[in-house]
């Protein structure tokens, strides 16, 4: 009998379907993660350095430890209070909590989607205005760590705007 391969089979995620939230980690109690509105691109990179050590039967190669970034880039929104206050974060030093869901795939419960779960700074902020564009916001967060897998909180709300306005999840204290 021949083995099909499946993954032939299985739909490419739009880019619009990955969607992050943030929140800084000292609101937890207080605030909800927050999606930043018009965003048109996001990413996340993982690497590792690694050293080589000549042998006589050849080299061999130990791996470093593993870095992550994110980033973010975004039109800037009259009014938006979460850039500030993530460039405030970034001056005072702030860790910030991030939220990756792949709106693409059910979690275990119902409002939850499989992402990954990261706690990091933001180390690079660029705000840029050309005369014929909107002002754009780029963002990049050193990741602590590696980050953790598990299920993402997207409201019902949250899914129906995520193609245009993002919006919160839910808050981790009390009363949520």
């Amino acid at each position: 009998m021949e083995k099909m391969n499946l993954q032939m089979f299985a739909e490419a995620v739009q880019g619009k379907k990955v969607v992050y939230l943030y929140r800084i980690k000292k609101d937890a109690a207080a605030s909800d993660g927050t999606l930043l509105a018009f965003t048109t691109e996001n990413g996340r990179t993982k690497s590792k350095e690694a050293e080589t050590t000549a042998t006589k039967d050849g080299s061999i190669r130990t791996p470093g430890a593993a870095e992550v970034e994110v980033t973010a880039t975004t039109i800037l929104t009259e009014g938006d209070v979460m850039i500030d206050k993530l460039e405030d974060a970034m001056d005072a030093d702030e860790l910030i909590e991030i939220w990756e869901a792949n709106l693409a795939e059910k979690g275990s419960a119902d409002g939850t989607f499989k992402g990954m779960y990261f706690q990091g700074y933001l180390t690079s902020f660029e705000k840029t205005s050309s005369a014929e564009n909107y002002v754009e916001c780029s963002l990049t967060f050193g990741i602590n760590g590696s980050g953790k897998r598990g299920d993402v909180t997207v409201t019902t709300e949250q899914q129906e705007i995520a193609d245009y306005v993002f919006s919160d999840t839910k808050k981790t204290g009390a009363g949520a």
